[in-house]
């Protein structure tokens, strides 16, 4: 087991090409672009494999791209019409949305991700996948053609612990594709590279190598008053998936009661022109370049996921979590527990309950040394630059 900044002793491996594959998200994408970046930067060969909608982004970072999987809304959609019943993502223990989503990442999604990798292994015969461990359908792929695969973790722990029928329905699609799963259906035997700190997770997988997460994001401007302001800086946001405009209404209300500024960062899910009549210390964009703006901010209002919670204890800020799905119930729950945090969950989100909680973080000393001593740890975790050469050794 690995802690710290120690690196795991890894087989010779004489790398010339790297296959990186996630699914077609930003939140499953990013995370791996820092490790991607430092393989090419060594003069490795890099392909990354994902849907067409970062097709022009990651030819932009000099990556050589192959289009593969099924999209993400797509699949949930198909897994939601074989539901055959209303879904409620936004409740973790709703048995239907279980299983739409177990259907998703189980079996939707690596069943078409192998199918569609299979061809691009075989032609352009990569010397190691590194798969973001939502994606195991390009794991299968590469086994079922005898290439070392190593897994990137983009969230706290693995899928499995969210899906208890992950497994059953990963091994019957690896069988599909002549690989057996069978003792190792969630692929813990493959070398993992694990963004999360140890110390909010309440296991650690035996084959885990520390990777420390550095944000990714394009560049962009801030506005001029984020780097001069006088009085705190909130960051308010719910991301890229998970966006929903009453949700934003309400934490807006209730943040614009204390004596701070707030910038809010609509995402692509809302649409920031429909956000009117705001406070004067209020400041709606579309999108904001979440890695510079953490620096000058003081508390950050998110919906979970995995970017901004790591993003944010990296640089050392308390949080205030309203969770909407996936993982990010987790994250909350992890975070929370450790004393760096608030959450507030579904109808306990209230402008009065978002005005309290926001300002008692604020102004929590405590809060702010336990999240200080996390971001100590992410700092001493290996860089990007360091597994890298590692992974090449």
């Amino acid at each position: 087991m690995s802690h710290g900044r120690e690196l795991i002793n890894i087989p010779t491996v004489d790398v010339v090409h790297v296959l990186f594959s996630s699914l077609s998200a930003y939140g499953h994408t990013y995370p791996l672009l820092p490790l991607a970046r430092a393989m090419a930067a060594r003069g490795d060969r890099v392909t990354f494999a994902t849907g067409p909608e970062f097709t022009a982004l990651l030819t932009k970072l000099g990556f050589g791209t192959a289009e593969v999987g099924l999209d993400i809304g797509a699949a949930f959609g198909q897994a939601v019409a074989e539901e055959g019943a209303e879904v409620d993502f936004r409740n973790p223990e709703d048995p239907a949305a279980a299983r739409a989503i177990g259907r998703v990442f189980g079996s939707l999604m690596p069943r078409k991700f192998a199918e569609d990798l299979g061809p691009v292994l075989d032609r352009d015969t990569p010397d190691l996948v590194v798969y973001e461990v939502a994606n195991p359908g390009a794991a299968i792929a590469a086994k079922a053609r005898g290439i070392r695969a190593v897994g990137h973790g983009i969230s706290r722990g693995d899928f499995g612990e969210l899906l208890p029928e992950l497994p059953g329905l990963l091994s019957a699609v690896a069988a599909d594709f002549g690989v057996d799963l069978s003792t190792d259906a969630l692929l813990e035997d493959d070398l993992y590279l694990d963004i999360y700190p140890a110390s909010l997770q309440d296991s650690l997988r035996p084959n885990r190598q520390p990777l420390r997460p550095v944000a990714f994001a394009e560049p962009g401007d801030l506005p001029a008053w984020v780097t001069a302001h006088e009085k705190p800086l909130v960051y308010l946001t719910l991301g890229t998936a998970f966006g929903k405009l009453e949700v934003l209404r309400t934490a807006i209300d209730g943040l614009a009661r204390l004596p701070v500024n707030v910038l809010v960062a609509a995402g692509p899910a809302v649409d920031a022109e429909e956000l009117r009549d705001l406070p004067a210390a209020v400041t709606v964009l579309p999108w904001v370049p979440q890695a510079d703006l953490l620096p000058h901010t003081d508390l950050v209002v998110h919906h979970g996921g995995s970017g901004t919670t790591l993003g944010a204890l990296a640089a050392g800020l308390p949080q205030l979590f309203l969770p909407q799905g996936a993982d990010q119930f987790v994250n909350a729950d992890a975070v929370t527990a450790a004393g760096i945090s608030r959450t507030l969950k579904g109808d306990a989100a209230t402008a009065d309950a978002l005005a309290e909680a926001a300002g008692a973080l604020l102004s929590d000393t405590e809060a702010r040394a336990a999240v200080a001593r996390v971001a100590a740890e992410i700092a001493a975790m290996p860089g990007p630059d360091e597994v890298a050469e590692s992974l090449a050794r």
